[in-house]
Order: structure tokens, then sequence, then C-alpha cells
């Protein structure tokens, strides 16, 4: 048996210092409508190898399952508000709900089941779409990176994110049907650009779970980058036990297995997301 270190809960207030003068922040959604292609995965990974990076970095976990809060050692029976809150309750900020430093630089706005009441409240609510837009306004100025990992799904929530987002960053598995369902993803996107927000673009996408010994993986990585082009980030995903295991423990791979090929894969991708700007 292994023993799963939850993270002690701490404020915004408890926050450490930060070291350095935050720039522009660029808000992120990670986003594949199809489960299971390393959102949450991605959003813990990247996130923590840019606080190694000096970065300041916020996730907000905007999925009902809550697997980047779990996955990072967050305990949600014992969080009094989460991102829920933040959308529904005018009177709730994101810095209320943050819990800060679960790694280097690295912060969290945690989701817990309470979210999944949110798609059918927000039906009704003001600017619904904008709820989350405008909560993460807030905190522009604090952070050099705001990742929301979004539910698998194109709810209100999703869109909520595509809205607030300046940029989609778009994880795809190496496996038999990478493609589909994609097309419909980007249509979204289109939907939500022309009503919505004019400046919703792809940041990049990135290729995950994959395994260089299998034909399956080298063909689909072929046809995803001849789909995308240039937005495909050079840095590959690898298909790893390392990267699976490591949020049962409540750790980013960075430090669950630091000299691993997975983590030297985030280190990578994260070089890159800095390079794009």
């Amino acid at each position: 048996m292994h023993t799963f270190v939850a993270t002690p809960l701490r404020t915004y207030a408890d926050k450490k210092p930060v070291k350095h003068v935050v720039g522009a922040t660029k808000v992120i959604a990670i986003l594949n409508q199809k489960g299971g292609v390393g959102k949450s995965t991605t959003a813990i990974n990247l996130g923590a190898a840019l606080g190694e990076l000096g970065k300041q970095v916020l996730l907000v976990d905007l999925d009902p399952q809550g697997n980047t809060s779990s996955g990072l050692g967050i305990e949600k029976g014992e969080l009094d508000r989460c991102v829920y809150d933040v959308l529904i309750d005018d009177e709730t900020t994101l810095l209320d709900v943050i819990v800060p430093d679960v790694c280097d630089g690295l912060d969290v706005a945690p989701a817990t089941i309470n979210l999944a009441g949110a798609e059918v409240e927000l039906v009704s609510a003001m600017a619904r779409e904008n709820r989350l837009k405008e909560a993460i306004g807030s905190v522009r100025g604090k952070y050099d990176y705001v990742f929301i990992d979004c539910p698998p799904s194109l709810g209100l929530l999703t869109v909520n994110a595509l809205v607030a987002a300046d940029k989609l960053l778009i994880p795809i598995q190496c496996e038999f049907y990478a493609l589909e369902g994609v097309t419909k993803l980007l249509d979204s996107m289109k939907r939500v650009k022309t009503y919505l927000n004019p400046s919703l673009d792809i940041f990049g996408v990135l290729l995950t779970m994959y395994d260089g010994r299998t034909t399956l993986s080298k063909q689909v990585a072929s046809e995803v980058r001849g789909f995308f082009e240039k937005l495909v980030f050079d840095a590959v995903i690898p298909r790893s036990v390392k990267v699976s295991e490591a949020p049962s423990f409540g750790q980013p791979i960075t430090e669950y297995d630091p000299t691993g090929k997975g983590a030297q894969a985030y280190r990578d991708l994260a070089k890159e997301v800095v390079r794009r700007g």
C-alpha cells in the first residue's frame, strides 16, 4: 500500500511571496471532449513544470470529477468552497477558493462534485457564458499562466472556459479514432469565436500516450501533424506507468519521478509553451 499525501489546506492569504514581476497573464483552456486523453494529467504536469521554470501558474479545475484537484493531493471533503461557488455565487471570488503553493509556483482553484450542478444552475443565470471570464479577470496580473482543465463535454462549463480563455491547448492521444470528434470541437470553437470571444485561437496541439514501438502511434502522430501542422508541439508525452501512477500519490510527475521520461517530456513541453509566448 502506498501512502497518499494530502495537501494541507491553505488559503490565498498564505501564499508565498512571488519573486518575479508577472507579465501579461495567458489564459489557456485544456480541452478535448473525448475523455481519457490526458487533459488533467497535462494540466497538472505542465503547470508543475512551468512552476519549476519560475513561473506563477493557476490551475482552474472546471471538471466535476475534480481529477486535477485530487491529483495534486487536495482533499475535496475538506473544502468549504470550490469553483462551483465562484460561478454561481456573486459574493465568492476566485481568490476565495484558491489553494496556494501545492507545489513550487503552482496554485489550484479546486472542483468538487457540486460543479456537476452548475451546468443546470447556469442555464437561468444572467450573463451565464461570462461567469468564468469575470472571475479570472480578477487574477490577471497575479499569474503568468492560468490553465482551465475542462470537462469532457461541450456543455455550459466548457463554453465558460472557451469564453474565458485566450487560447486552447488540445491534447490528442495516439490511439484509434484520435481525430474523431476533433471536428466537433473545432466547430464549437468557431461558434464561440464568432459570437462570444473573437480572439479565441488554438495555442497548441499535444500528442499524448505516445508509444514509439507501435506503428499505430506513429501513424496517428503523423496524421495529427498533417492536420494541425505547426500547431502541434514538438514535445510528445510518452505512454508511461509512472505518469499514470503519479496522481494517486497526489504529486505531479516532476516530483514523483523527476528523472523519468514523462517528467522530461513535460519539462520540454513547458519550455516550448514559454517560447510560444
